[in-house]
C-alpha cells in the first residue's frame, strides 16, 4: 500500500521495537523484514519518535506532530485535528544533515538531494542527537538490495511492469525498416565484451562478432563504437565508444578500423565521418601516455578528429556546488548574485554542451556525415552530446514516450554510472569521488530547448524536475546501479518497480505534459548565445504546476511540488495555482479538435 492511503492517526509511534511501529514498517515495507549488510535496520535507530516541529521552506506553514524515523523514511504524523496524512522524506535524499541543540531543546537542518533544505525543531536534546545519528546511518547506506525500491508496492502497480517498454529491439525494428544495413548483435549477452553496455548493441551488418570482440579489447571499457541514431532523411548516423588504446606506443586494431570502415561504406557512396571527442587535445594527448589516445588520421581514412572538450567529474560537481550556495543566500547584493554566478560557470557548461551536440547534429543534417562520439570511458560526456543531438534533430524523441526511450536507452542502458555520479547532491560535507551532475546538465539543456522551443516538446518542466528527483533517489528501480550488468546481479528489473510505469499513470501524465505541444517535424536549433541562455528558474507556465510537500495521492513520490525552476524552487514560495493549471489545459485543448489532443498512444514509438 502507498503510504499516503494510511491516516496519521491509526500509526501511533513507538519505540523502534514496538509491536506497533512493527505493522507501520509492515505497511511501508511489505516483503521480507530490511536488513542492511546482516544488520536489521532496527538497529541503526536509536530513537523511535519525537515531538517536532517541520519548517518546509518560506511562506509555508509549519507542520507539528509526532515524528518517527523507520528504516527508509522520516515520518511526521501531523495528529488528528490536522491533515489526515502523513508528512514523509525518503531518507535516501538526504544529502547533508546538521544539528544544533540549545536548552532543552534541538534543531536537525536536512538538506537534501533534490535541492531542499528542510528543518526540524525536536523536544528533548537527547531524542534531537538520536534522530540525527539515525538519520545519518540510515541515509549513507550502500547496499543496493537493501533499498527502498526493494520494498515499495504501490497500489496499482505490479513488478515487471513497464519495464519492457524500451528494449533495444525495439528501436532496431524502427531502423530495420529506413536501412538493411545494421544488425542487432547480442554478443554481449552475457555481458563478457563490454560490462556498461546491454546484452543487445546495433553495428553495421558487415562487422561479425568476433570483430567486435576484438574491437571492444582495444577500446576502454570494452565500449566499442556502436549505433546511437539514425537519421533517416540523410541516411547518417550517430555512434558513441570510449577511447582507443593506441598507448605510447600508438598501437593499431584492424578490427577497430574496420568497423569505423563499414559504417562509412554503408552510408552512402563518399561519405565521410567526424569523430567528436569530448576532451581537448591536450588531454587526449596526455591520455596516450596512460594506454588511451585517439583515432590515427592514417589508420581511419575519412575520418576526421574535431576536439570539443566539455567538463565532467570533480569540476562539474564543484560548479554545482557553487551555483547552490550562490541560489542559497538571500541577502547577497545584485552585483554579488552576477558575479558569483558567473564565477560557478554553469551556464558555460550548458552553453559547451548545447554547443557539441549542436556540432554533431548540423554534421548530419547539414553535412550528410556520420558522426562517433567519444571522450575518455564513454560513459559521461559522450552520452550528453549524443542524446541532445537526438532531441534536436528526432521530433519522435521529443514526444512524451520518446523522450522515456531516449532516457532509457542513452543513459540507462548505455551505462551511464547513476548509483556513483548521484552519490551526492551539492549539500554533502564529504569530499567529491565519482559524483558529477552530468545527468543534471543534461536536464538543464532541456529545459533550455523548452524554453526557446515551448510548443515542440511535448512533456513539460514537470517532467524534468521528476527525473532530476528520481535520479538522485527515488522508490523506483529505474536509476539503481552503474549498468545493466549490475541491475542484472541485483534482479532490479523483476524485485522493483519500473520509474516509467508510475509517470504513464494518467494522473501523472496532465501534470508532466505539456498542453501547448505541437507536432513538429523539423529539426530545433537552439541559440547558444548568452543572452538566450537562462538559469533554470522555471517559466510562466510551469510556475502553474500543481502539487504541495504533503503526499495525497497513490503515488505520493511522483507529485512534483509547485516551483520556481530547479535551482530556486525551494528559495521561492510555491504557487497555489492548481486551478490555474487546470485552466491551461482547458484553453490550450479548446482550441485543439478531439482528435488532436494529445493520448499515449499517439505518441508511442512504433516498434
Amino acid at each position: 500500500a502507498g503510504v499516503a492511503s494510511c491516516p496519521a492517526n491509526s500509526c501511533p509511534f513507538r519505540s523502534p521495537r514496538s509491536p506497533r511501529l512493527t505493522l507501520l514498517e509492515s505497511v511501508l515495507l511489505p516483503g521480507p523484514r530490511p536488513t542492511a549488510g546482516g544488520m536489521e535496520f532496527s538497529e541503526l535507530i536509536r530513537t523511535g519518535q519525537a515531538q517536532a516541529e517541520l519548517l518546509r521552506g518560506p511562506e509555508m506553514p509549519p507542520l507539528r506532530g509526532t515524528l518517527c524515523v523507520t528504516g527508509h523514511h522520516l515520518l511526521l504524523s501531523p495528529g488528528p485535528q490536522a491533515t489526515p496524512d502523513l508528512w514523509l522524506l525518503l531518507l535516501r535524499s538526504v544529502d547533508s544533515i546538521e544539528k544544533r541543540v540549545a536548552g532543552d531543546a534541538g534543531t536537525i537542518t536536512l538538506r537534501c538531494k533534490d535541492l531542499r533544505v528542510l528543518q526540524l525543531d525536536i523536544e528533548g536534546v537527547e531524542a534531537t542527537l538520536d534522530i540525527a545519528r539515525s538519520i545519518e546511518a540510515l541515509s549513507s547506506l550502500e547496499s543496493v538490495i537493501t533499498s527502498f525500491p526493494f520494498f515499495y508496492r504501490p497500489k496499482g502497480l505490479r513488478l515487471g511492469e513497464a519495464w519492457h517498454f524500451h528494449p533495444p529491439e525495439r528501436y532496431y525494428k524502427r531502423i530495420a525498416r529506413e536501412t538493411r544495413a545494421w544488425r542487432l548483435s547480442e554478443a554481449n549477452e552475457d555481458f563478457s565484451l563490454c560490462p556498461s553496455y546491454p546484452r543487445a548493441v546495433i553495428v553495421p551488418r558487415a562487422v561479425d562478432d568476433d570483430a567486435l570482440a576484438r574491437s571492444a579489447r582495444f577500446r576502454q571499457g570494452g565500449r566499442f563504437p556502436v549505433l546511437s541514431y539514425y537519421h533517416a532523411p540523410r541516411g547518417t548516423v550517430l555512434l558513441r565508444s570510449s577511447q582507443p588504446l593506441t598507448g605510447p606506443q600508438k598501437l593499431r586494431c584492424a578490427e577497430d578500423e574496420e568497423l569505423l570502415r563499414a559504417v562509412l561504406a554503408e552510408a552512402r557512396p563518399g561519405a565521410r565521418g567526424f569523430i567528436v571527442d569530448t576532451r581537448s587535445a591536450q588531454a587526449a594527448k596526455q591520455a596516450r601516455m596512460t594506454g588511451g589516445g585517439t583515432e590515427a588520421k592514417a589508420a581511419y581514412p575519412g575520418w576526421k578528429r574535431l576536439h570539443r572538450p566539455l567538463e565532467r567529474g570533480r569540476p562539474l560537481q564543484e560548479s554545482f556546488v557553487r551555483l547552490m550556495e550562490a541560489c542559497g543566500d538571500p541577502e547577497q547584493s545584485m552585483d554579488r548574485w552576477l558575479s558569483r554566478l558567473d564565477g560557478c560557470r554553469w551556464l558555460s557548461h550548458v552553453k559547451e554542451a548545447l554547443s557539441t551536440a549542436c556540432l554533431a547534429a548540423q554534421g548530419m543534417e547539414w553535412e550528410g556525415a556520420c558522426i562517433l562520439v567519444h571522450g575518455a570511458e564513454g560513459t559521461d560526456s559522450t552520452l550528453l552530446v549524443t542524446s541532445l543531438a537526438q532531441l534536436i534533430l528526432d521530433p519522435l524523441s521529443r514526444t512524451m514516450a520518446g523522450f522515456q526511450e531516449l532516457i532509457e536507452r542513452e543513459w540507462i542502458q548505455a551505462g551511464h554510472p547513476f548509483q556513483l555520479r548521484c552519490a551526492h547532491s551539492a549539500f554533502s560535507h564529504t569530499r567529491p569521488k565519482h559524483e558529477a551532475p552530468i545527468f543534471l546538465l543534461f536536464l538543464d539543456c532541456v529545459w533550455q530547448l523548452g524554453r526557446q522551443f515551448p510548443l515542440s516538446l511535448e512533456f513539460g518542466e514537470g517532467m524534468l524536475l521528476a527525473l532530476f528527483d528520481h535520479s538522485y533517489a527515488s522508490p523506483f528501480g529505474t536509476f539503481l546501479c552503474n549498468s545493466e550488468k549490475e541491475r542484472c546481479l541485483c534482479e532490479v528489473r523483476t524485485r522493483t518497480h519500473s520509474l516509467w510505469s508510475g509517470l504513464n499513470q494518467p494522473k501523472e501524465q496532465r501534470k508532466l505534459r505539456n498542453p501547448l505541444y505541437v507536432p513538429n517535424p523539423l529539426a530545433i536549433w537552439p541559440s547558444v548565445e548568452p543572452q538566450s541562455l537562462r538559469l533554470w528558474q522555471g517559466d510562466p507556465l510551469s510556475l502553474l504546476l500543481p502539487g504541495g510537500v504533503l503526499p495525497s495521492a497513490q503515488l505520493p513520490y511522483l507529485s512534483s511540488s509547485s516551483s520556481s525552476g530547479l535551482f530556486l524552487r525551494w528559495t521561492h514560495p510555491p504557487e497555489p495555482s492548481e486551478v490555474a493549471w487546470e485552466k491551461v489545459w482547458q484553453i490550450a485543448t479548446d482550441q485543439k479538435t478531439e482528435g488532436s489532443q494529445p493520448t499515449d498512444s499517439a505518441s508511442q514509438p512504433q516498434p
